[in-house]
């Protein structure tokens, strides 16, 4: 991973304080505060409609805050070509004309500059990546023809091959099978040794517990964040879902009664 030169290395990663975003006059967030340390591995947890992604597209620097202010490393979020953002598998058009090195190409577009063509290193950079998601073979290959898994791996790549140094998922696991759940999750491994910032919105509370180094409980404000024993308690749940919640096999980690299919839309 090659730092980037803008980076105060003594400032946090992401450091997020009194962010509040406003849609058609209902608080998305509410004066949301909090910082991320290099190479940590977030889970961003919470009902339909509770600012996750909302949260995500602010950082990334595609939506702007109605109050409140967020640095990575130090500085804006538009000043930087180090955050990748992945959406909603739903969010994207699955049928545009590219292939998979295409995309992962897009990675560098920040590098190339508008007229720019790929040189011998972008390309280096792209097989690197493809290697890394295994996805070589299928370089390729048409979107469209990815299974789920294989779409989450073509993202990853693409941050790989951006250099990226914060990554945000939004929903990552939902709707794949648990084969290509724990590729995926195996492949935040690769991503922690290469020192990549991880936030992932995900709806399994108990995967959150045992594969994340902290969880972010939010509901419009920040319910609680920390370690998963801290935050995963019954009045903390209750307080993000209300009566949304059902316990498991008599364990403290509840699992949720909320739909995830439909996302959460401008939220």
């Amino acid at each position: 991973m090659y730092p980037h030169t803008d980076h105060q290395r003594d400032k946090p990663i992401l450091d997020v304080r009194n962010l509040s975003v406003r849609y058609n006059g209902r608080n998305a967030l509410e004066d949301i505060t909090f910082h991320l340390h290099v190479g940590e591995r977030v889970a961003v947890v919470g009902p339909n409609g509770a600012g996750k992604s909302t949260l995500f597209k602010v950082v990334a620097g595609v939506l702007l805050p109605n109050a409140g202010e967020v640095n990575v490393s130090g500085s804006r979020p538009l000043s930087h070509s180090c955050i990748a953002y992945v959406p909603q598998r739903t969010q994207v058009d699955w049928n545009f004309p590219v292939n998979v090195s295409d995309v992962v190409m897009m990675g560098r577009s920040a590098k190339l500059g508008p007229l720019g063509w790929p040189k011998k290193r972008d390309w280096e950079l792209v097989r690197h990546a493809l290697e890394t998601v295994e996805l070589v073979r299928l370089s390729k290959r048409q979107i469209s023809e990815l299974s789920g898994g294989q779409q989450q791996r073509m993202f990853i790549a693409r941050a790989l091959a951006q250099e990226a140094e914060l990554m945000l998922m939004d929903e990552p696991l939902t709707g794949l099978d648990t084969p290509s759940q724990e590729g995926l999750l195996d492949l935040l491994d690769t991503l922690r040794a290469q020192n990549v910032t991880v936030m992932v919105a995900t709806h399994d509370l108990e995967q959150a517990a045992r594969h994340f180094d902290r969880i972010m409980l939010l509901n419009h404000r920040l319910v609680a964040f920390g370690e998963p024993d801290e935050v995963l308690h019954t009045d903390n749940l209750m307080q993000a879902y209300g009566g949304r919640l059902r316990p498991v096999d008599g364990q403290n980690i509840l699992n949720v009664d909320d739909c995830c299919d439909e996302g959460e839309h401008a939220h």
